[in-house]
């Protein structure tokens, strides 16, 4: 192993500092995107309160994505429905864009993690094809050794880009559920709210 570091060269230590910045971010949005953050318990529990100031105190003692999103809704009643449910699209937005936060950096090193090992082992064999020559005449394991060092560094962008490739893709789809989870649950709320407010269940703003 201080073999493989020893002759791993810089991009051996770019790629190196990529896997320890991946594993950060995996654990950062693995931490930050748990079901309990973004739909607490608590809160799903209250949306079956028809009380607008009871659910509005529910999403103050449980600050979530969810719960910003059903306050801009409730904030918003006294406009119409479709003018309600454009305010909640910016909203969720925002939100979407803070859940996806640090994906797109996970993104980046999955894509030059395996181009950095394909440039480093490159750049590793160009010296040996030099020398060839006068290894066919000489010592032929040194070239042997020398292009196996090179291919290592293919192999770490490869270690490095695989794991982030699958936790990338793992949170994409998490995101997404999420999302339109929040966007089903926000619904209820607003179809709930709107109905009780006209004669005979009735929303004549209904978008």
């Amino acid at each position: 192993m201080l073999e493989l570091f020893k002759n791993g060269g810089p991009f051996f230590y770019v790629l190196l500092l990529l896997s320890v910045a991946a594993v950060a971010l995996i654990g950062e949005r693995a931490w930050a995107l748990r079901r309990s953050i973004i739909l607490p318990r608590n809160l799903l529990d209250s949306l079956a309160d028809g009380d607008s100031d009871r659910l509005r105190a529910a999403c103050a003692v449980n600050p979530s994505p969810l719960g910003r999103l059903i306050v801009s809704v409730l904030d918003h009643l006294p406009w119409s429905k479709s003018e309600n449910i454009s305010a909640l699209e910016v909203k969720a937005r925002l939100e979407m864009a803070e859940m996806e936060r640090n994906l797109v950096f996970l993104e980046i090193i999955v894509g030059i993690a395996p181009l950095l090992g394909l440039v480093g082992t490159i750049y590793g064999i160009i010296p040996l094809f030099g020398d060839f020559g006068q290894a066919l005449s000489g010592d032929n394991a040194l070239i042997a050794k020398g292009i196996g060092a090179a291919l290592n560094k293919t192999v770490m962008g490869l270690v490095v880009a695989i794991p982030s490739l699958v936790a990338w893709s793992l949170f994409t789809r998490r995101v997404e559920g999420l999302a339109l989870e929040m966007e089903s649950l926000c619904d209820a709320v607003l179809r709930r709210h709107y109905l009780s407010r006209k004669p005979g269940g009735r929303d004549e703003n209904a978008a």
